[in-house]
């Protein structure tokens, strides 16, 4: 399979090319560990990201993403580069106008917020082990000192704030939340795999009643580990039931 790295803002960008390409594109948005350079990138090191790209692949989807300055936790920055990325693939790939996006972990905070601001862009969206939530996610986190200070120091520097303002500061940079994108399909994989797993299925739970009162086009889908293979055809099968309407 072809692919082709490309330099955005001095961040690194990667396209992976499938032998027969059916016009979609899906921008993929990585978790914390994620990261591009000029020669691979954290979804070609890991084996399971890895054959979900090959899957995508197969079924004709050209896959891109970036390096999107690394810890980014939904940042602004991010988000506009973000979207310079899918301007950028647009213009130069023979792509349907309206993609898919796949997020996983703090990756979705940069997805709601770019769903918020370029809906029109978004045929449909799969968030893997979301955070929704940077309050939340703190929230969770403070059990766990260590893990919480390097969580704080990290948004400070995403978010260009004071370490000491950043806490006061997260009601105006969280992202908004699912339900106020209420046009765009979206399809929520849990995988239960720990104690702090089970702590975020918590929200999950909550937010899936709200979702079904609203009656948005939001699902939820909880997964054992054992089931993690069953995931890639699953999220195939989501992203072509969305493609009927070009």
């Amino acid at each position: 399979m072809e692919i082709r790295n490309f330099q955005l803002d001095t961040e690194w960008n990667i396209i992976h090319y499938p032998e027969r390409p059916q016009g979609f594109g899906i921008l993929i948005i990585g978790d914390e560990r994620h990261f591009v350079d000029e020669h691979t990138s954290y979804w070609l090191q890991n084996e399971g990201k890895c054959t979900l790209l090959k899957s995508l692949q197969d079924a004709g989807y050209t896959i891109f993403y970036s390096n999107l300055f690394g810890r980014n936790w939904g940042s602004v920055k991010a988000v506009k580069l973000a979207k310079r990325l899918y301007d950028h693939m647009i213009r130069s790939e023979i792509l349907n106008t309206k993609i898919h996006i796949i997020a996983e972990g703090m990756g979705a905070l940069a997805a709601l917020k770019l769903l918020n601001e370029a809906k029109d862009c978004i045929r449909s969206v799969v968030l893997i082990n979301p955070i929704l939530s940077l309050q939340q996610h703190l929230e969770l986190e403070k059990d766990r000192k260590f893990f919480y200070k390097k969580l704080v120091r990290e948004l400070s520097v995403a978010y260009e704030s004071e370490v000491e303002r950043i806490i006061e500061e997260l009601a105006q940079i969280d992202a908004p939340p699912p339900s106020t994108i209420t046009n765009i399909p979206m399809k929520v994989i849990h995988i239960l795999t720990d104690s702090r797993a089970y702590k975020q299925s918590y929200l999950l739970n909550q937010l899936s009643v709200k979702w079904e009162e609203e009656k948005v086009p939001i699902s939820v889908c909880y997964m054992v580990p054992e089931k993690r293979l069953q995931m890639d055809n699953q999220i195939i099968h989501f992203l072509k039931s969305h493609e009927k309407i070009l």
